[in-house]
């Protein structure tokens, strides 16, 4: 049996509190020093995507009333490894993911194990491959940020793919223009695809400000289950410029701390307001520019995958 498994449900009702037996809460995006390194040029080499410790990431989602803790790393679930004791923690990650096209993007995968997070890993550069192992295996997957030009560029046909094999769309990311949310969560409905939400935090502060809520359900396991029948409802709040500027600064002073001698950078500290500007500026771009084309309903060329009615990503 795998490291990583749900706890039986005797046990873990005994850790969450009656307030939740309406309902269970869960920051489906949330990020550790796990998380790796940063990929801005330069920086890669010296400061992380995240500095925050699992056990810091554990209290402060619960003090904001999350009923059950998961962490989605960039590609590791290391992190894991420091929560595995408690009962209402799962498994998780955000794969780094190249679509047939060439281009990548991000896709949270909830409640694996360890083999699934070996195998994820093997076929992440191979989109159908990955598509069908996780079917295969009836695990729960999202298109994370969908309006979001963090990995880079979107060609037309990887909204034909995520139409066809992906079951959810992330449509509340706590560190997302509000636009592209609303983008995310109208292209969602239309496609008939399940809603998540997440915090995308890489700094403790805004960790549990943004969160999906299932009710009905006990464990872990309900949970899930509840969100591939589309009971999940997302919560909580946005993404702005001045969020997004105080969560830099708040990973450049960590950078500080960890290695005292990047204080020699401190003279380049105001360029962080143009950094992220510029950063605000492009994703409102990249939002526009998709959102506007696919809700035109601009007709597609007939894909061979349409053709395929016996691979269904969004089971029951």
């Amino acid at each position: 049996m795998d490291t990583f498994t749900y706890n039986s449900r005797p046990l873990h009702g005994l850790f969450i509190s009656r307030i939740h037996n309406s309902f269970m809460r869960c920051d489906l995006h949330v990020h550790s020093i796990a998380s790796g390194m940063c990929n801005t040029p330069v920086l890669s080499r010296i400061c992380r995507e995240s500095y925050n410790q699992p056990a810091e990431v554990y209290s402060r989602l619960k003090q904001h009333g999350m009923s059950i803790v998961t962490l989605t790393d960039h590609d590791s679930i290391d992190a894991g490894e420091a929560l595995r004791k408690h009962p209402d923690f799962f498994l998780s990650e955000e794969a780094t993911v190249t679509m047939p096209g060439g281009t990548e993007m991000h896709l949270g995968v909830y409640g694996i194990t360890e083999r699934d997070h070996v195998e994820i890993q093997r076929r992440r550069k191979d989109f159908i491959s990955l598509m069908m192992y996780l079917t295969e295996k009836k695990l729960f997957f999202s298109v994370n940020h969908v309006f979001s030009g963090l990995t880079g560029k979107r060609l037309d046909e990887d909204f034909c793919w995520f139409a066809s094999y992906v079951p959810a769309f992330e449509t509340r990311n706590g560190q997302m223009w509000p636009k592209a949310n609303e983008s995310a969560a109208r292209l969602a409905s239309r496609l008939g695809k399940i809603a998540v939400g997440g915090s995308d935090s890489h700094t403790i502060a805004g960790i549990g400000r943004t969160y999906t809520e299932v009710p009905g359900a006990r464990t872990a396991e309900e949970f899930i289950s509840g969100l591939r029948a589309g009971k999940g409802q997302v919560y909580g709040v946005h993404g702005s410029c001045a969020k997004l500027t105080g969560d830099v600064f708040r990973i450049v002073w960590a950078m500080w701390t960890e290695k005292p001698w990047t204080l020699a950078l401190m003279p380049l500290a105001p360029l962080v307001l143009a950094f992220t500007a510029g950063h605000w500026a492009n994703e409102i771009r990249f939002c526009q520019k998709w959102s506007t084309a696919l809700e035109r309903g601009e007709k597609r060329r007939r894909m061979i995958w349409d053709m395929d009615s016996s691979f269904e990503a969004n089971w029951g």
